[in-house]
């Protein structure tokens, strides 16, 4: 499966992106906040989480444990990469994307230190949302009520620090003018403060 890391110089983390059903790692929303954090001198990891032939058959994109184990594949080929070695690793899940990277930040040996959702599914990662230990930012829409409500119930499951940020007058795909902007504003902030440097 194709993928993009970017590490800049002096990179105090990198982020690995697990987009949603329908997109890829050529996602033009995730693009731009993948942008925006290397801007911030931290890495991103942009690939697809499915091969062409699954994406075929929908059931695929919405298999959360599957989507996961990818995920978890690619954070263990990251961590093997010299110019990522040792560095804090976060997630930006969208869409069911966000459930796949609560789900697999609930494995007892993820390193992840940090997770944001943007429009995320994370009541799809189900009971494995108590199990997951990494700080966690849920950015929904404000014009996305059902969304909103979904991950406001996922956030009562979770044990770990977590926090809702509503974006407002923005719909589920953050299509507003201004409102990527301020999804990757929060991004930036919620990952440069919970890395630490290297590990």
């Amino acid at each position: 499966m194709s993928g993009d890391l970017v590490v800049p110089d002096a990179a105090h983390g990198v982020v690995v992106f697990a987009h949603g059903s329908g997109s890829s790692r050529l996602s033009p929303r995730n693009r731009y906040v993948a942008g925006a954090l290397n801007k911030a001198g931290l890495g991103t990891l942009l690939f697809d989480l499915l091969t062409p032939e699954e994406e075929a058959d929908r059931a695929n994109v919405f298999d959360i444990a599957l989507l996961a184990e990818r995920l978890l594949e690619r954070t263990r080929w990251l961590r093997e990469q010299q110019d990522a070695a040792g560095l804090p690793i976060g997630y930006f899940g969208a869409s069911t994307g966000a459930a796949a990277a609560l789900w697999a930040a609930a494995e007892p040996d993820n390193p992840v230190s940090a997770i944001v959702s943007r429009g995320g599914r994370p009541d799809l990662a189900g009971p494995r949302l108590a199990a997951v230990r990494a700080p966690t930012l849920l950015i929904v829409g404000g014009r996305d009520p059902i969304v909103v409500k979904l991950n406001e119930e996922a956030q009562e499951r979770l044990r770990a620090e977590s926090r809702i940020t509503v974006v407002p007058g923005a719909t589920h795909l953050f299509e507003e003018p201004g409102a990527l902007e301020t999804v990757a504003e929060h991004a930036r902030n919620w990952f440069t403060t919970h890395f630490r440097g290297r590990a």
